[in-house]
């Protein structure tokens, strides 16, 4: 497979670009290979510049669900771009959204539409300490809650490939209010809340894991923080930026039935447009300025293209209740084909249509077990996937997307590459 314009690029990129690229995990490092550059992209497939046409697993780390440019949702974006790219005022549809993520999301009685993902954790937070009074919060070692500085402690992801997983330039001060419990142990949830006794504003949490891979609560594991908060008087804050409208129309609260005080969203409620959104009962949300004394703003929040790309990819989902299953089958059907083929060598984690594969022989559940799996193989196997037209994610520590455009026949060929890798 070649790829000589995309090595081109990065050349290029790499005099006027950090690493030359603009966010960490695209530079391939942790996979030993040279990223590349997408040309377009549609449906289930992607083509880069050197004119090589891929299965697309990563789609942009999870908002296309639907598939890449789909035709309803391009049309509403063309119609609203037609209209004015940005006003720096409100719209009828920012309006539409807000109802909308409220019915699918009740728990989201009110909230507030920002511009990614990190915006809407930050604000979520800032908003927790202005209602408890408090300025500690527990989150979860190799849960990625974006880079703002308080939450960019013990995290996932990329960082995890890098073997970063802490930021440089990030003062003392601004993370000492970050406690770090592990995923899955209620022991050391426990012990955070005696040992700052009505310190503690919030827990902040991915329900299921993606940024050090896939990993899935332990039964009751929600429920039991969702107690715990409840009893120390903190709020509990739902990460679900990729779980949002992935898991279930009603994102992982309804798949666990775990109803959070606060949530923040981004990827899908953008339909693959930059928007995140953070939100919660009443009460709590009307802190937020111009009602209350919590400041946050943003020119582009509610972005007209976004929202109407966020309203038309939403409303698909509500009118297709049945695309979850296929999604979770279709997910099933490469997880079976992992498992079959390498023999109990790999640990695969499944959850709807997000799965990783492990190259360890322990049962992943939190980030020790994690990073047991072995980064060199998880190479050797992305590699094998690439060059045989099957594009996953560039690292160990993130998940295969699965979207309803994925046919029967790419879910069959990408078995068949599986069942190829030198296990």
């Amino acid at each position: 497979m070649m790829d000589t314009k995309s090595k081109e690029l990065f050349e290029e990129a790499k005099r006027h670009i950090p690493g030359g690229v603009n966010s960490p995990v695209r530079a391939f490092g942790a996979v030993h290979k040279t990223p590349r550059f997408v040309a377009s992209a549609c449906g289930s497939h992607i083509v880069d510049v050197d004119g090589n046409e891929m299965i697309d697993y990563v789609g942009s780390f999870g908002p296309a669900i639907l598939g890449h440019a789909h035709p309803r949702v391009v049309e509403k974006v063309v119609e609203a771009c037609k209209d004015g790219l940005t006003f720096g005022a409100p719209t009828e549809r920012e309006v539409r959204l807000a109802e909308l993520i409220a019915e699918l999301m009740p728990s989201m009685e009110v909230s507030r539409l920002v511009s990614s993902g990190t915006e809407a954790v930050m604000s979520a937070v800032r908003v927790a300490r202005a209602f408890t009074g408090r300025d500690k919060v527990i989150k979860f070692r190799g849960c990625y809650h974006g880079h703002s500085d308080g939450l960019l402690v013990k995290a996932g992801s990329g960082a995890m490939a890098s073997s970063v997983p802490d930021s440089a330039g990030v003062p003392l001060d601004y993370s000492k209010n970050t406690l770090v419990a592990r995923y899955n142990d209620r022991a050391s949830v426990e012990e955070l809340f005696a040992q700052n006794p009505g310190g503690i504003a919030a827990v902040i949490i991915e329900p299921v894991a993606a940024n050090m891979g896939v990993v899935l609560p332990e039964h009751g594991f929600l429920a039991f923080l969702r107690q715990i908060t409840i009893k120390y008087g903190a709020l509990l804050i739902f990460d679900e930026v990729i779980t949002g409208f992935r898991l279930s129309l009603g994102g992982a609260q309804e798949y666990y039935r775990v109803t959070p005080d606060l949530t923040a969203l981004g990827k899908i409620v953008g339909g693959g447009m930059p928007v995140g959104a953070y939100g919660g009962r009443r009460e709590i949300m009307e802190l937020v300025a111009p009602l209350g004394p919590v400041y946050q703003a943003g020119t582009l929040s509610g972005n007209p293209a976004a929202t109407a790309a966020g309203l038309e990819t939403l409303m698909i989902l509500k009118e297709d209740p049945g695309i979850y299953e296929r999604l979770s089958a279709k997910a099933g059907r490469i997880a079976d084909a992992v498992r079959e083929a390498a023999r109990g060598s790999v640990c695969v984690n499944q959850a709807g249509s997000l799965l990783s594969v492990f190259f360890t022989d322990r049962q992943v559940a939190d980030y020790e077990s994690a990073i047991t799996s072995d980064t060199r193989r998880y190479a050797e196997f992305f590699g094998h996937l690439l060059n045989q037209g099957v594009y996953t994610a560039p690292s160990q520590f993130e998940a295969m997307f699965v979207s309803d455009a994925h046919s029967e026949e790419d879910i069959a060929y990408t078995c068949r590459a599986v069942q190829k890798a030198a296990w």
